[in-house]
C-alpha cells in the first residue's frame, strides 16, 4: 500500500452473492475491491494489476486455489487469505505451507473476513521491523533471549522454537514444520512434544509480561507469535 490510496483486495470466488457480499463488507470497511471467478484469470490479472491482498477460495473453476497460491509466491509476496469449504487438514497445512497468510474455512461471517484482512494488513505494515524492535531479544550465540530487558531462563528446545516463531511474527507454523527446528539430532517425537514446549514457553514469555498472550494457537493447524 502506499500514500493515502485504499487498499486494493482481489477477490477470487465462484459463487457471486458471496463475491459480492464480501466485495460491499470491504468497501464499506474503506478498501477498494475486484472480483475474480475463474482459477485460470488469477495469475495475469495479479500480473497485470497487482492487487494489495487477495483473497482465495480453494475450490474454483478452471484452476485448483492451491495451484494458484503455489504460482503466486514463484513472483509476489502479496498478502493472501485462503477460503474453503474443506477442512481437513492437509489442505490446511498445505495452504500456509504453500505461503498463505491466513486460512479461513467456510462458512464464515464477512465481518470475520474483514478482521482478519486488517490484521494481515497490520502484519505486513510491520513486516520489516525486527523482533528486538518489539522488545524480544535472541542472542543465537549463546542460546540466550529476553524480553524487555527481562532474561527468559529457556532450555536449548524452548530457545529453537522462540527463535523460529521469532523469524516471522504473526506467521502460522504448523506442528510438522516446528518440530524440524527443534531438534538437532531430529529425534521421532509426537505432536503433543512441541504442545508441551509451547506451554512452557508461554509461561516463561508471560513471566516477563504478564498482560500479554504472545504464542497463539491456531485451531487445527499450529502456533503462531504476536509481538
Amino acid at each position: 500500500m502506499s500514500g493515502e490510496s485504499a487498499a486494493k483486495i482481489l477477490i477470487v470466488e465462484d459463487e457471486p452473492k458471496l463475491a459480492a457480499l464480501l466485495g460491499d463488507y470491504f468497501r464499506a470497511s474503506g478498501y477498494e475491491a475486484s472480483w475474480i471467478a475463474d482459477g485460470r484469470e488469477v495469475v495475469p490479472a495479479v500480473k497485470a494489476n497487482p492487487p494489495d491482498l487477495i483473497v482465495l477460495d480453494l475450490m474454483l473453476p478452471g484452476r485448483d486455489g492451491l495451484d494458484v497460491c503455489r504460482e503466486l509466491r514463484t513472483f509476489t509476496d502479496v498478502p493472501l487469505v485462503m477460503v474453503t469449504a474443506r477442512v481437513e487438514e492437509i489442505d490446511r497445512l498445505l495452504g500456509l505451507e504453500l505461503g498463505a497468510d491466513d486460512y479461513i474455512c467456510k462458512p464464515f461471517s464477512p465481518r470475520e473476513v474483514v478482521a482478519r484482512v486488517k490484521a494481515v494488513f497490520r502484519r505486513a505494515s510491520r513486516g520489516s521491523v525486527p523482533a528486538s524492535a518489539l522488545g524480544l531479544t535472541i542472542d543465537e550465540h549463546h542460546y540466550v533471549a529476553a524480553f524487555d530487558g527481562k532474561p527468559l531462563d529457556l532450555t536449548p528446545v524452548e530457545f529453537r522454537l522462540l527463535r523460529t516463531l521469532a523469524a516471522a511474527p504473526g506467521r502460522v507454523f504448523s506442528r510438522a514444520q516446528l518440530l524440524d527446528n527443534l531438534y538437532a539430532d531430529h529425534r521421532v517425537v509426537t505432536d503433543r512434544t512441541v504442545d508441551s514446549h509451547v506451554k512452557n514457553l508461554r509461561r516463561k514469555l508471560q513471566r516477563a509480561s504478564p498482560d500479554r498472550e504472545f504464542v497463539e494457537s491456531v485451531y487445527g493447524v499450529g502456533y503462531k507469535l504476536e509481538l
